[in-house]
């Protein structure tokens, strides 16, 4: 017996329940979207990457698409209650060897998107500490800092970081709707034009990059199906915080894309965003409203960051724990704290990861914004892109073997529906993964991060074979959460 097996005061196998109400998992999803990175980072970078004035309407049209998937995933979530959902949903819908499969694909998704986080905290903190302390500390030093922010954050009780996350979350839409405001009152002299949610601004050459660019703007709002273990009244929980999520990020997205092109109109857009960057809005605001509020944004651009890795670092260690309560990862990542009902380990083991990859980049030299920002995001949100299409081909396998009193809208046709069209959105997206990433056309790179998830899928595949013949009882148990540390396999 293992000394954690000894000491069941310590540990637990089970997760906190009824902790987070609605409020708080709309809180975690949203952060995890990171509203002011994205309008400051996503939209210019959209903008200046593609030369695609359409951006607006693309964050309705994926809202749309986010929609059509959520119908299925949280009609699913009544009947299959696990943090790690994507992994669980496919296991019992497409089988346990595909969904050990798409744990693979899962953890490396949301490692990345949670790893590239430190890339860009530097460059957003750097220049406040230069203004006001005179000091330009180097990317790296302010990177380590918020990381054991979040290392500890990520020990603490899941309602605590809930709580976090809804000052900064406010305080930050809050400043985005500002700068929408400050925008839309000093139009160019185009005047306000409406070009950007006209489809036919969307639907050009680059609307593959264009989509891919924008697409991880929405990261997060599938995890609220990952707090179902810790909501209360999970039944009513989980669609609420899902549908809210994808509604606010849509909408605030499309009209915040669409009111940095107000004062520059149009057709300067692309060049403005191209000389400026991420301090475009910031620059905008400057102009509309004076250096003190520019600099509250930079501020709340700065927490922006953080409030993402929160909610990263609190999804990924989730699901490090649902695979090791089922014994799909070594049995120590199944255990949660006994006071704060964390998983310790698979926080413990993010914290890690982070550190490696801040210390590698540090050594060697490597842009943070270019090479671990944008190349981990770009490669998460393939990844989270292939998950999301999966799971919907789940939901549709999971109530044809499974009849239940839902209705066909929400078993077949609506998560239909999102597979086709986020299959032509991975399609596109790998057309044009090289504008993605910045990179020439024959870079060797746009085609090495794909084939980085077709390996864990072999692997994954692979590691699923060797549990059904060495540990069947263990591979009876994929994808049934608690049941599994109960050892119900019914």
């Amino acid at each position: 017996m293992s000394l954690i097996e000894q000491r069941p005061s310590a540990v637990s196998a089970a997760l906190a329940k009824d902790r987070l109400g609605v409020p708080s998992v709309v809180f975690f999803v949203i952060s995890a979207a990171a509203p002011l990175m994205v309008v400051a980072g996503s939209v210019p970078t959209a903008y200046a990457v593609t030369g695609v004035i359409g951006v607006p309407f693309a964050f309705l049209m994926l809202g749309a698409i986010f929609t059509l998937f959520a119908v299925g995933y949280v009609t699913m979530a009544r009947h299959v209650v696990n943090a790690g959902a994507f992994y669980a949903y496919a296991a019992q819908g497409l089988g346990r060897t595909q969904g050990v499969a798409t744990a693979w694909v899962a953890l490396l998704a949301y490692n990345a998107l949670q790893l590239g986080l430190y890339g860009i905290i530097g460059s957003a903190a750097e220049p406040l500490l230069k203004d006001w302390f005179g000091v330009s500390p180097s990317w790296w030093v302010i990177a380590l800092v918020a990381w054991a922010l979040v290392g500890v954050l990520g020990l603490l009780r899941v309602d605590v970081n809930g709580k976090i996350l809804s000052v900064l979350l406010a305080s930050e839409i809050a400043v985005v709707l500002v700068f929408d405001l400050g925008d839309l009152l000093n139009a160019g002299p185009a005047g306000v034009t409406f070009e950007g949610f006209d489809p036919g601004a969307l639907f050009v050459p680059g609307v593959g990059a264009a989509l891919a660019t924008v697409v991880a703007g929405f990261a997060g709002v599938e995890s609220s199906v990952v707090f179902a273990e810790e909501s209360k009244d999970r039944d009513r929980t989980v669609p609420t915080a899902t549908y809210v999520g994808v509604a606010v990020i849509a909408i605030l997205y499309a009209i915040s894309a669409w009111a940095q092109t107000v004062p520059t109109g149009p057709d300067g857009i692309v060049k403005a965003s191209t000389e400026q960057g991420t301090m475009l809005i910031f620059n905008q605001a400057t102009a509309h409203m004076g250096s003190a509020v520019a600099t509250i944004g930079s501020l709340l651009f700065v927490t922006s960051s953080i409030a993402c890795m929160i909610a990263f670092h609190n999804t990924t260690a989730r699901y490090i724990f649902a695979l090791g309560r089922e014994n799909v990862l070594p049995q120590v990542f199944g255990r949660t704290s006994a006071r704060t009902a964390a998983p310790v380990t698979g926080s413990v083991l993010q914290t890690g990861l982070g550190l490696i990859v801040i210390t590698v980049y540090a050594v060697f030299g490597l842009d943070p914004v270019t090479k671990l920002f944008f190349t981990f995001g770009a490669f998460g949100g393939l990844g989270l892109l292939t998950l999301l299409t999966v799971t919907s081909i789940a939901v549709i396998v999971f109530f044809s073997r499974n009849p239940a009193e839902e209705t066909a809208w929400r078993t077949r046709i609506a998560p239909a529906l999102a597979a086709l069209a986020l299959t032509v959105i991975i399609v596109l997206t790998l057309v044009n993964f090289d504008t993605v990433l910045g990179v020439a056309s024959d870079s060797p790179i746009r085609w090495i991060l794909p084939g980085i998830f077709v390996v864990a899928i072999v692997l994954g595949v692979l590691w699923a074979r060797v549990l059904k013949v060495t540990r069947p009882e263990v591979y009876a148990n994929i994808g049934l959460g608690a049941r599994a540390a109960s050892g119900d396999s019914k």
